[in-house]
């Protein structure tokens, strides 16, 4: 019967073997410590908006939008240096009264929730859709789009970018639209009717054929509504409150494959149960204040901030105010339950 062989080399040998192994290009797998479970580079981190606003506006001081093209602030979590997430940006971008940004397309799906502004508007593809406070709007892979400020003050968002995860891939394409906006008049966004509607579509049109939602601008007062409706029946998830998932009308699925979307909603006092998922996650506070314990550490958050929970990392929330708190939040699930990867776990101790 065959069993483990033990040969134990010296020092001395092991050393010379492993510096002939690395002048080949080669390392020796048995040497990685096998950890068993995740940990994720990342680290909790939080960016507050009276940190972020003024820092945004200077920006909108310093540099035009035709020598950014962007003007964006990426939030930078300490422990990748990279995006906010490991495979999610989240970044700040501005638009001052009667600007323009020009139009491109790129591999990474993107997102913008509207943080602060009167209205503005995005182009996806020939399709106008508004862009005010409390929206979430789309921009799929590979569409064409650009922004304006129409109003008299400036416009500021939350953008999500699944950048770092298209970087790891390597498939980034990038493409200038041939004129620096796409003509205004060539479409209007009609999704809303054609969508909306609880489940019912127009039969004479085929279904959307793309992986992503053909809805591309989610109100906040839809949003805020269904929230309530379900507050008012429903105890909710306990480890996340009132919680919906904006998905794609057509399939029932995530807005895009790669990125998922959720608001949730924190009754005054509420807090929640502990657990931990194999996703990352991005969170945006539209509305009150409370604090989000990860891993024995607190983060104290209030309107406009944006804070990050790595992957396997165990948190709950916990709502301090005397008011509901509405809180947005952006995830990689799409990507790992398609991969077989998603994995949840309740803390066995409770809460921290």
């Amino acid at each position: 019967m065959a069993k483990r062989s033990s040969i134990k080399a010296s020092e001395e040998e092991l050393k010379a073997y492993f510096a002939d192994l690395a002048a080949q290009n080669l390392w020796p797998l048995w040497t990685l410590n096998q950890s068993k479970e995740p940990k994720s580079k990342a680290v909790p981190y939080i960016w507050h908006w009276r940190d972020l606003r003024p820092l945004a506006m200077r920006a909108a001081e310093l540099v035009g939008t035709k020598e950014a093209e962007r003007r964006v602030l990426v939030l930078s979590n300490p422990g990748t240096q990279w995006g906010a997430a490991n495979t999610l940006f989240a970044n700040i971008q501005v638009v001052l009264p009667g600007e323009v940004v020009r139009s491109h397309r790129h591999t990474n799906g993107a997102l913008r929730f509207i943080i602060e502004g009167k209205i503005g508007y995005t182009v996806v593809d020939g399709q106008r859709y508004p862009m005010v406070p409390g929206d979430l709007v789309i921009t799929p892979s590979w569409c064409w789009h650009d922004h304006a400020n129409e109003s008299d003050v400036p416009i500021l968002w939350l953008d999500s970018l699944d950048a770092p995860l298209v970087r790891l891939l390597e498939v980034g394409f990038r493409e200038d639209y041939p004129d620096e906006i796409q003509p205004p008049g060539e479409g209007n966004d009609n999704s809303q009717a054609r969508y909306s509607s609880g489940g019912l579509r127009p039969a004479w049109e085929p279904a959307p054929s793309t992986p992503h939602t053909p809805m591309c601008r989610y109100p906040l007062e839809q949003a805020k509504a269904a929230l309530d409706r379900l507050a008012a029946a429903e105890a909710g998830s306990p480890y996340d409150g009132i919680i919906l998932e904006y998905t794609n009308p057509i399939t029932g699925g995530p807005v895009m494959p790669t990125i998922g979307c959720y608001i949730q909603l924190l009754r005054p006092g509420e807090h929640t149960e502990c657990h931990r998922h194999t996703s990352c996650v991005c969170y945006h506070v539209v509305e009150g204040s409370g604090y989000t314990m990860i891993d024995g550490q607190r983060l104290d958050w209030e309107e406009k901030d944006v804070f990050s929970v790595p992957a396997w990392a165990f948190h709950e929330h916990v709502n301090s105010s005397d008011r509901p708190a509405i809180v947005f939040s952006v995830t990689d699930i799409p990507v790992k339950r398609a991969l077989g990867y998603y994995r949840e776990q309740s803390s066995p101790s409770g809460r921290q």
